[in-house]
């Protein structure tokens, strides 16, 4: 009786082992046929630990240069951080008014605008490529930011070659209202009360692969979603991921006449890889 119970107990081990080598070899013929996902961190809150791992991972100024559509003039390098700079794990933009004018934009658009602020902005060397090999991305960041008239941070992905596309994360035109916004030829907005908004809140966006063409942008503040916006003809475009301080422009003039500050931390870029 002991013998025959051990043969059963040896029998059922047997079974039960080559169970498990099955679905190991089915996980292995899923990952062959690309039909499993993995996530992946491409940039997670240590990037403004030490300006090392900051220039490791983030570019200063805009990818096209110091100017754009506002009255400010981007200033940053590596030897340079009066106006962008880092502490503690956060990073932050200072926007400061000049004496007198140095000229005018010279963003394409904008060469009418006067000069009147420097100010600080960076973008990430990571693109964001939403394809069939990375389907899903989530980018998202805590910040503090000035409500006054004139001043104009933001959070927002941009085409690389074209635009649009273009997503609006975060931004704040003068007052404490944030505009999460969508362009792929038209705009899409949605239009937020923030209360303390000059304290730190987070600001997120899911973008999803919804079609071979289409891209469904999710919009979260503080983890709560708040929208679903269509980025349409934006599948196989990179896309630059910008934090930046413009002043007056869309946010009204005159700007303040001192300093302001805008500060970031916790910055997160994440992608699924399909495999």
């Amino acid at each position: 009786m002991r013998k025959e119970t051990m043969k059963r107990c040896l029998l059922w081990v047997c079974l039960f082992t080559g169970l498990l080598s099955c679905k190991k070899d089915k996980a292995e013929v899923k990952s062959q046929n690309g039909q499993v996902k993995a996530w992946e961190t491409l940039i997670d809150g240590n990037s403004f630990a030490s300006y090392a791992n900051f220039e490791a991972q983030w570019n200063y100024n805009y990818p096209w240069g110091t100017d754009h559509n506002g009255s400010a003039r981007m200033v940053g390098s590596s030897s340079n951080h009066n106006q962008i700079s880092l502490s503690g794990g956060v990073l932050t933009i200072k926007a400061t008014r000049l004496a007198t004018s140095p000229g005018n934009s010279t963003a394409n658009g904008f060469t009418n605008v006067a000069i009147w602020y420097n100010s600080g902005a960076c973008y990430a060397k990571q693109q964001v490529l939403i394809n069939d090999q990375f389907p899903s991305y989530t980018i998202s960041g805590d910040f503090a930011v000035p409500t006054s008239k004139g001043t104009w941070p933001a959070f927002w992905i941009t085409g690389v070659n074209s635009w649009p596309p273009e997503s609006d994360i975060m931004e704040f035109k003068g007052n404490n209202t944030n505009w999460q916004n969508t362009y792929d030829g038209g705009w899409e907005n949605k239009l937020t009360a923030v209360s303390n908004a000059g304290s730190y809140h987070n600001y997120k966006c899911w973008y999803n692969k919804a079609s071979a063409t289409d891209v469904d942008c999710h919009y979260y503040i503080d983890n709560v979603w708040v929208a679903k916006h269509t980025m349409s003809n934006s599948v196989n475009k990179p896309m630059w991921l910008i934090i930046n301080m413009q002043m007056e422009g869309d946010s009204g003039s005159p700007g303040p006449s001192g300093n302001t500050f805008y500060t970031g931390k916790n910055i997160y870029l994440g992608r699924e890889r399909a495999f």
